[in-house]
């Protein structure tokens, strides 16, 4: 999880520093400010010919008060099932969650991975509902899916198009 500089915010700065020292600094200015902090985890991936382009971000809410994110973009050159790449999604959410969580423990901050993965079972993506939901419960993770999956279904989404 050492790609310190491929981290970016929201706004396209390039994080410098290791992610895991960047959001120890902001949570901490967070706090001080006063601000209730909620962090979300999502990744979603757009196919492109033989690429597929991922973007993992980290959400921060400010209760009643907007947000911010960080971005990790990366890309793939493997070929994958839509199912496939639904657990790669929800693996490079896991690992990022994993790298941070120590982090959000140490302010007392709540921390949801969402999983860019339709209930609905008429979509194709529902095939791996069940697989990604026993991958971040079994992590010890709260989870949330489509409908409920802004992050990956809408920030990180954003991202990829």
């Amino acid at each position: 999880m050492e790609q310190v500089y491929r981290w970016r915010t929201g706004s396209g700065r390039r994080v410098l520093i290791p992610i895991a020292e960047e959001i120890s600094t902001v949570l901490q200015r967070e706090l001080n400010m006063g601000y209730d902090m909620k962090v979300y985890i999502g990744t979603d991936s757009q196919v492109k010919g033989s690429v597929t382009d991922f973007a993992t971000v980290v959400v921060f809410l400010r209760k009643g008060k907007g947000g911010f994110m960080y971005i990790l973009p990366e890309t793939s050159l493997l070929k994958m099932s839509v199912k496939q790449r639904m657990l790669e999604e929800v693996a490079r959410s896991i690992e990022v969650a994993y790298h941070l969580c120590s982090v959000f423990s140490r302010f007392g901050v709540d921390m949801e991975i969402h999983a860019d993965i339709n209930t609905n079972p008429k979509f194709k993506s529902n095939d791996a509902l069940k697989d990604a939901m026993g991958y971040i419960l079994g992590m010890g993770f709260a989870f949330r899916a489509k409908p409920d999956a802004f992050a990956s279904s809408s920030c990180a989404n954003k991202v990829v198009q």
